[in-house]
């Protein structure tokens, strides 16, 4: 990076967190705000996949195209093609998703797809997730017209149509002069060039310039189109394959997460400004032409995060100025680490994401009866949301989709045998628990009908009208005797009236839905977890009480109040209850079941503002600082942060209205070492103000995590070394060190290629005996990675060994399906599904599978199953796909019913 480069990415980051200011400001003081609602903190969602929805014009079903569902994907006996839902259908059930209560329709990708990629299954662009054609609907949904008039009705009604976009990829149209669908090449091993030069397209994100480049000679793969698709994307721009990385398909984890192809999907360049301004150009239109409410967005954090600072506030600047003032985006980033998913609500300045960390909550404290602690714990951590623009009120929340699963099929598979009545009292818990939090809750069409499902992916995507796919008809319905052979739009079962009721209630009482959420009581078992809603302007106090125990529970829940009634609002029990002196509410909670009580009237006026400290700054993750007030009393407040670098202006970073009051600063874009003053001040329920004492802090180092080689694993030849950092920056500058046996640290090399730091160590020339110890470490600046140590190996193996383990002796035919780079092609011919490869003897009790290998530096992929046998886990193993990479551990042990893969035996 040139030196100019280096001050201006130095120089803007800083004004961009508004920590330098002009000088000459005059100097006030702090200002108390109010904690932020964003446009959208209290919509309901209703998720639908239109293909899987309602069929009713038959006349799209084959999208124009010929019978053969090779052609067209239209199948309605298979799963993994069109079924035969579209738009018309979805326009006409416009009463059934409004009864749920519903304010805003969230659709599947709609865009003109690939119908059929024979590489797949083969399986179809039923989902939306193959685009061709940006500017189209699909052809088996409709036409563009369509969608207007769904749009326009839906308006009508006063509900909003989101559309779930796409920006990380394409449809599969770009192939390989070396082959399809080649395996990652990292940018350490083929680096980008232009003109014969390497380059970094790192160095360029965000920028408005970036290198030519030639598809023959800048790309590790030659990108190549078939004569017939030359021109079948839309917009043109997209034809042109090097705006794509061109790199082999991904792995998901680390360089390759955000560099690579799904599965073969073509994977859009978007560091590269062209791609940035496609992008914005294509999901501008829809805004204006179509009036558009919303955009979910797919895959986002597979997509780098200069992008997402241009992308998200032009859009929305863009839907304001065309009338669309609620106008909200929200992504997918599909993780459960708030550090994490936080980063691009704040850092990326996107308005929202999908709360996945919330459906795992949800998922342990209702269908699990978890302790009530961690669902405690959970909601504490919501600070990682604050900043000054945006907070946790705006994420949507939901308990299953389309990929992960459906709750229902959850809940049956966390408590096998419980029968009908538990799995609908769980799966209403779950509900409760979703429509009284905090968020915007989001429902998969067909939960509301008790659809379940063994799995993710196609095994949660039954249609709501009569099915024909085999596997959906052998799935059970909760809370209902109907089947997937029949429609099912049941406005009576269970859990439609349920969700219906729950947002009839939330409606009626809108500090439910968004107002200041305050936990109570929880415990470290099974049991009753309360909070409390308070709508700021009203002043009144809702407790909400959920108890995910099978008995019932009687708890006294604290609150703002003492000695003064509360009114039932929802559930069952005592009409009216009033808190005690000490301000505790004591309520009895049906097993399995939820309860809400309001106050009657209004929380006391304080008569003055709480005394206020902050504690030292401690760093955290991501570039963030914790910054942590104590707030004596108890009472409505709210915690307005501020800070500032020395010369600098003061700038609130965030306010909070819950205890324990905190922000987590980001302050990824400083300079490690950086001087920052934090400062605080408290607003309470009567206007009072009083301002924390100042404390400094510094801005952390940047934390160096290596992830090659394994800990512990066997190494020869040439290593490759790679750490990444946190926080992330295209100017690191990343230096590796090696120490055999205990001796000297070594610099072995240094690179500056992100977001994957990488060095080729060859060992092979220190003649290193087998077993020797191999240490390394990596250093930035003053911060310095843990050390990895791993073993040099001896010659390559010919055979791996898996040993398994069953109770009751029972091996026979128990066996391993295995593919992959690492088994002897000779043993992968000899298995099938029906025919897994057997056990080659039984010793000490443990079944032992030898496996003769061709490569034990690549995984051998197994699954432990019965012939055919697909069923967890009469048939088949827990855990699902599993692997181990023989020079790491050469024998590995697993037992009945447990998913783990033992390196040593249990």
């Amino acid at each position: 990076m040139s030196l100019r480069r280096a001050v201006v990415a130095l120089l803007v980051p800083l004004l961009a967190v508004g920590l330098v200011a002009p000088p000459a400001a005059a100097e006030r003081g702090p200002e108390a705000l109010h904690s932020l609602r964003g446009p959208v903190t209290d919509e309901n969602f209703y998720f639908v996949m239109a293909d899987r929805f309602d069929n009713g014009d038959t006349g799209n079903d084959r999208g124009g195209l010929a019978d053969d569902p090779l052609v067209s994907g239209f199948d309605p006996t298979r799963k993994g093609f069109y079924n035969g839902g579209d738009l018309t259908g979805l326009r006409n059930r416009l009463d059934y998703i409004q009864g749920l209560g519903t304010t805003s329709i969230w659709l599947t990708p709609s865009f003109k797809n690939k119908p059929v990629q024979l590489e797949d299954g083969p399986s179809a662009g039923y989902h939306g997730y193959w685009i061709t054609d940006f500017t189209q609907i699909d052809p088996h949904l409709g036409t563009n017209d369509e969608l207007a008039a769904l749009i326009e009705d839906a308006h009508r009604r006063g509900m909003k149509v989101y559309f779930d976009i796409i920006t990380n990829h394409t449809a599969d149209v770009i192939g390989y002069t070396e082959g399809a669908r080649k395996a990652y090449t990292s940018k350490d091993v083929a680096p980008y060039t232009t003109g014969g030069v390497v380059f970094d397209d790192r160095d360029y994100a965000g920028g408005s310039t970036f290198p030519a480049l030639d598809a023959a000679t800048s790309f590790p793969y030659t990108p190549v189109l078939d004569p017939a698709e030359q021109n079948l994307k839309v917009p043109a721009w997209l034809n042109d394959v090097t705006l794509y990385h061109n790199r082999g398909d991904t792995t998901f984890v680390g360089e390759n997460s955000q560099y690579g192809d799904f599965f073969g999907l073509d994977d859009l360049f978007t560091e590269n400004p062209r791609v940035v301004d496609g992008m914005i150009d294509i999901y501008q239109r829809w805004i204006a032409d179509f009036g558009i409410d919303g955009f979910r967005i797919d895959t986002m954090k597979h997509v780098n995060d200069e992008f997402w600072q241009k992308f998200g506030p032009k859009v929305l600047k863009f839907a304001q100025q065309h009338g669309k003032r609620e106008f909200f985006m929200f992504g997918e980033v599909f993780d459960t680490t708030k550090s994490y998913t936080s980063h691009f609500t704040t850092t990326d300045r996107m308005q929202s994401v999908l709360d996945f960390p919330f459906q795992a909550a949800a998922r342990q404290f209702a269908s699990g009866s978890g302790r009530t602690d961690a669902l405690d714990s959970f909601f504490a951590d919501d600070d990682w949301y604050t900043d000054a623009d945006s907070n946790v009120y705006e994420l949507p929340t939901f308990l299953g989709n389309h990929d992960m699963g459906r709750f229902g099929g959850m809940v049956v598979a966390d408590n096998p045998g419980a029968g009908d009545a538990e799995w609908v009292k769980r799966d209403q818990l779950g509900h409760e628990l979703m429509y009284f939090s905090r968020g915007n809750p989001v429902i998969y069409y067909g939960d509301e009908q008790g659809f379940t499902g063994p799995g993710g992916d196609q095994d949660a995507r039954q249609t709501l009208f009569a099915s024909r796919v085999p596997e959906y008809l052998d799935d059970d319905l909760l809370g209902t005797t109907s089947t997937h052979a029949v429609a099912n739009f049941d406005q009576r079962h269970p859990l439609y009236q349920t969700i219906s009721s729950l947002a009839a209630v939330a409606k009626r009482h809108p500090a439910l839905r968004d107002g200041v959420q305050q936990s109570r009581l929880s415990a470290s078992s099974a049991g009753v977890y309360a909070f409390s809603r308070v709508d700021r302007s009203q002043q009144r106090e809702y407790v909400v009480a959920l108890n995910n125990s099978e008995t019932p529970v009687t708890a006294a829940v604290p609150t703002y109040t003492n000695g003064r009634p509360y009114s039932r609002v929802y559930g069952s029990g005592p009409a009216r209850v009033s808190s005690a002196r000490d301000g505790k509410l004591t309520l009895t909670v049906p097993p399995l079941s939820t309860v809400v009580y309001a106050l009657d009237g209004r929380i006391p006026r304080s008569s003055s503002a709480p005394a206020i400290s902050l504690s030292a700054p401690a760093p955290a993750a991501q570039g963030r600082v914790e910054v942590a007030a104590t707030v004596q009393g108890s009472s409505l407040y709210e915690v307005t942060f501020e800070a500032r670098v020395a010369g600098g202006r003061w700038r609130p970073i965030g306010t909070d209205d819950n205890a324990p009051y905190r922000v987590f600063h980001d302050a990824s874009n400083l300079d490690p070492g950086t001087s920052v003053e934090y400062r605080a001040v408290v607003l309470d329920n009567g206007n009072h103000t009083r301002t924390s004492n100042t404390v400094r802090g510094r801005v952390p180092a940047p934390r160096l995590t290596i992830e090659a080689p394994v800990e512990g694993g066997g190494v020869r030849g040439v290593v490759e070394v790679r750490a990444t950092a946190d926080p992330e920056r295209p100017s690191h500058v990343v230096t590796f060190e090696r120490s055999v046996a205990g001796g000297p640290w070594t610099v072995v090399g240094r690179d500056d290629t992100s977001p994957a730091y990488t060095v080729f160590d060859d060992l092979g020339a220190l003649n290193l005996a087998p077993g020797t110890a191999v240490a390394y470490r990596a250093s930035l600046g003053g911060a310095r990675s843990e050390v990895r140590t791993v073993r040099y190996a001896g010659p390559p193996l010919e055979t791996a060994e898996l040993r398994y383990f069953r109770p009751a002796g029972d091996y026979d035919q128990w066996g391993l399906h295995m593919w992959g780079d690492a088994v002897d092609p000779a043993v992968l011919a000899q298995i099938a599904w029906d025919k897994p490869w057997p056990p080659t003897r039984i010793e000490n009790g443990w079944a032992v599978y030898e496996i003769p290998l061709v490569d034990d530096t690549k995984p051998v992929n197994f699954i432990m199953h019965l012939p055919s046998g697909d069923q967890v886990p009469e048939t088949r193993e827990p855990g699902g796909d599993r692997l181990f990479r023989p020079i790491d551990t050469p024998t590995v042990w697993i037992k009945q019913g447990d998913p783990t893969v033992y390196p040593s035996q249990p």
